[in-house]
């Protein structure tokens, strides 16, 4: 790479504990950067001492992104400025998607340079599937918001990857088995860090082993996906094909019932057919 970086915007990912898993990319653009947009100055402070550099730092957060906004995207336009933050991919549950948004809007060119990132890590060491999952961030910290915020995604058939603190986790846990039931699930923490931890079982036995325990360190939750739904029996198939044909001929009434039990459609017609010829 070269020592000069073009105008623009660089979003990098830092480690999320191991410092070597910085990519040499990254510490390449974090040396050439005219400025770095961080989350906390004294966290990125320690990075930048491990690679040996020293570069102007501007703190981009929660509570000063509306205003510092627009400084960083004018400065933009002729210099570069890497965004980072506290620990692994920027945007991930921090304000960055707006810094993002509006520097396109002014025609900035924005680059990232991937890398770690806490939820993907935590997806990897559950043993959970993977092939469809749902990011929820942090759930709110209020027992009736939180309940409010699971029962949303309780039907939703992907696995759920969320972020806790260990002062919560128990109640988080004890919220999500109250509003999921049973499902396995996993607490990742410390990943990539020395006593990096992964426990798995279901959301009760979770919820009551960090009950009175709360773990230190970053946390990720995954949870897995509900299972599948029972298939109606044959006698309740029955009965909701002879409702339908109350109502619909036969062919309507076989695609009603379909949608509404995953049943095959054909099947469906040819048993509504049976129903209505007396059979």
């Amino acid at each position: 790479m070269n020592e000069t970086l073009e105008p623009g915007l660089y979003i990098v990912a830092t480690p999320i504990g191991n410092l070597s898993d910085l990519s040499p990319r990254a510490g390449q653009v974090l040396a050439a950067a005219n400025l770095i947009a961080v989350e906390d100055s004294r966290v990125t402070a320690k990075l930048l001492h491990h690679l040996g550099i020293k570069r102007p730092m501007l703190p981009y957060h929660d509570h000063n992104a509306d205003r510092m906004r627009p400084e960083l995207i004018a400065r933009m336009a002729t210099q570069a400025v890497a965004l980072v933050s506290d620990a692994g991919t920027p945007l991930i549950s921090d304000p960055g998607f707006k810094l993002v948004r509006d520097a396109r809007a002014a025609g900035v060119t924005v680059t990232t340079l991937p890398g770690p990132c806490a939820a993907i890590a935590a997806l990897t060491l559950a043993g959970l599937p993977t092939d469809r999952f749902l990011f929820l961030g942090f759930l709110p910290a209020k027992a009736a918001a939180r309940a409010q915020a699971i029962a949303e995604v309780a039907t939703v058939r992907a696995t759920l990857v969320l972020y806790e603190s260990g002062p919560r986790l128990g109640d988080c846990l004890a919220a999500l088995a109250a509003g999921l039931g049973g499902r396995e699930a996993a607490v990742a923490r410390e990943i990539s860090k020395r006593f990096e931890e992964c426990v798995t079982g279901t959301l009760a036995d979770l919820a009551a082993r960090y009950a009175e325990a709360p773990p230190k360190g970053e946390i990720v939750v995954v949870v897995a996906p509900p299972g599948a739904a029972p298939a109606p029996d044959a006698g309740a198939i029955d009965a909701a094909l002879a409702e339908a044909l109350t109502r619909l001929p036969p062919a309507k009434a076989a695609g009603e019932v379909a949608k509404a039990t995953g049943a095959d459609r054909k099947a469906l017609y040819a048993r509504a057919m049976a129903l209505k010829g007396g059979g």
